[in-house]
């Protein structure tokens, strides 16, 4: 099973379908968001994606709140099951207990992933390139008997994404 992962889109909507468009090509099954969307474009291009796809809200989704019920955001942790993994995922990084298999948050811009105490800890970055000139989304290749995450980023004025890998066993 293949996750697309990605968080902090802000206002760059052309980043996020970029992105988005990057995680199908790398055969993506899912996508998750782990918020801060801020516009309702980057909640359509989730849409238009036809994957099954999930997103919670941000710090910074308030005008979003209404349309919770056109689109799939839902209120942060935000508790959920693919297959029979475990899955909390939420914007702030406030609730990283480990009480899921996978654990997703956003926030901070910064890209993080641990695993501890049989429970993966995943922040794919930001989207945006605000904190830093990179645009950042991660795969989550969950098989039977490990986690693979591909860190995918790119400079803005770059054309290809580069990739580093981390394998865990589960």
């Amino acid at each position: 099973m293949k996750i697309g992962i990605l968080s902090d889109s802000h206002l760059k909507s052309d980043y996020t379908k970029e992105v988005i468009d990057f995680l199908k090509e790398v055969n993506s099954e899912y996508l998750i968001h782990a918020g801060d969307l801020c516009i309702e474009k980057n909640l359509q291009l989730l849409e238009d994606s036809k994957l099954k796809y999930i997103a919670v809200f941000g710090n910074n989704d308030r005008n979003l709140l209404d349309l919770s019920s056109k689109y799939n955001i839902k209120q942060e942790p935000y508790y959920f099951q693919i297959k029979e993994i475990k899955f909390k995922l939420m914007h702030l990084p406030y609730y990283l207990s480990p009480d899921s298999d996978v654990v997703i948050f956003g926030h901070t811009h910064m890209f993080e992933q641990e695993y501890k105490n049989k429970t993966l800890f995943v922040n794919p970055g930001e989207v945006c390139a605000r904190e830093k000139p990179l645009i950042e989304c991660v795969q989550l290749e969950i098989n039977e008997n490990e986690y693979i995450i591909s860190r995918y980023y790119k400079k803005i004025n770059e054309k290809d994404f580069k990739k580093e890998e981390y394998i865990y066993e589960r």
